[in-house]
């Protein structure tokens, strides 16, 4: 696969990116290699990368625990005090081995330390490689609201290698998917058709459909890296996806749902938002729902639930002057922006996922 071209990154897949890494990591270009991981790509991913990686700069680990509740200014402030520890410099470089959370966890970092260090990411999740290290997003939360705090900046390149995804469970696999799905209701009709019945899908198809959500995105960031405009499409599913993942995550009585999880419920629910705003057909949104429902378990949401979910709104980061701003479908494979929408209708999209 060719690498991918971004605005200031470029995009390398699988033996291209090792190759790239193996050129660029040499001691006239770097005084030190700080490789982040969490206790999982620790144990399941770095042996297999530091074994490839053969360079003559010194190589420091520092590991962090697994999980979102990791992604906080604490963590941040942690990582800062050892890079200093470590005697890393403005020559140092940043490898962010992981998930989004060490993505985003990482990135920002780099970004802040002597005011700001390379970084390169190296995606170990399926939903990572198709967004979380794409587009130059790094932060991290507030609270359990996420990603509050941040900064956008392109690493100096992202490093795709898919034997990572052998170390996943499937529940982890599904939580990709959300955000390729989501891909294609946005942007591209054909590759929607064809990854919604995931059950005629094979491993031989992965690498091409992750390089196809990879392309999507990079052409919707490249066009609109600071999010004035078209790169608020890629938001469709997460106004309502990310108010429910932070409900979960600050309620002890609910369980753990993965950003995916979250995301693909956002992605019914706005998609319903769309056909209240006569967006999409009712043949359109029941397609959506019928495939998306079919890969994912259903969570139950009380009307208690509901009225939370909807007062965290409030606080979703593509609100303008005290408004919730909606990215919505305009058809499969289109999108409309800066929609408004009442909450007497969001209820109703609960209701019917419901």
């Amino acid at each position: 696969m060719n690498t991918i071209l971004s605005n200031n990154c470029q995009l390398f897949f699988n033996e291209n990116g090792l190759n790239y890494l193996n050129e660029i990591l040499i001691p006239s270009n770097y005084s030190k290699i700080i490789v982040l991981v969490d206790e999982n790509t620790n144990n399941y991913c770095l042996p297999n990368f530091l074994a490839r990686l053969p360079t003559e700069v010194e190589i420091e680990i520092i590991e962090i625990e697994a999980g979102e509740e990791m992604k906080n200014v604490a963590t941040c402030l942690e990582l800062w005090q050892t890079l200093m520890d470590l005697g890393a410099d403005r020559k140092s470089i940043i490898l962010n081995l992981g998930g989004g959370v060490v993505t985003d966890l990482g990135g920002f970092v780099a970004c802040t330390f002597k005011r700001g260090i390379d970084f390169i990411h190296i995606p170990t999740t399926l939903l990572a490689m198709v967004d979380a290290a794409i587009g130059g997003k790094n932060g991290v939360d507030l609270g359990q609201l996420k990603n509050q705090i941040g900064v956008i900046k392109e690493p100096k390149a992202v490093v795709i290698d898919t034997i990572f995804l052998t170390t996943l469970p499937p529940r982890e696999m599904r939580s990709g998917l959300a955000e390729m799905l989501k891909h294609g209701l946005i942007y591209d009709k054909n590759y929607w058709d064809e990854i919604k019945n995931v059950s005629n899908l094979n491993t031989n198809d992965l690498d091409r459909l992750i390089y196809k959500s990879v392309q999507i995105k990079n052409k919707i960031v490249s066009q609109d890296l600071t999010e004035k405009g078209i790169r608020k499409s890629l938001n469709f599913g997460h106004t309502l996806g990310h108010a429910i993942e932070s409900y979960f995550l600050e309620n002890e009585n609910k369980p753990t749902l993965l950003h995916g999880e979250a995301i693909a419920i956002g992605l019914i629910l706005e998609s319903y938002l769309s056909l209240e705003l006569h967006l999409i057909t009712k043949e359109e949104y029941a397609e959506i729902k019928y495939y998306i429902s079919d890969i994912f378990e259903p969570v139950a949401f009380t009307s208690e639930d509901v009225e939370k979910i909807i007062s965290l709104l409030i606080f979703d980061k593509k609100n303008e002057f005290g408004k919730i701003q909606f990215a919505l479908l305009n058809g499969i494979g289109g999108i409309s922006l800066n929609q408004n929408v009442s909450n007497s209708i969001i209820y109703k999209a609960f209701e019917d996922y419901n």
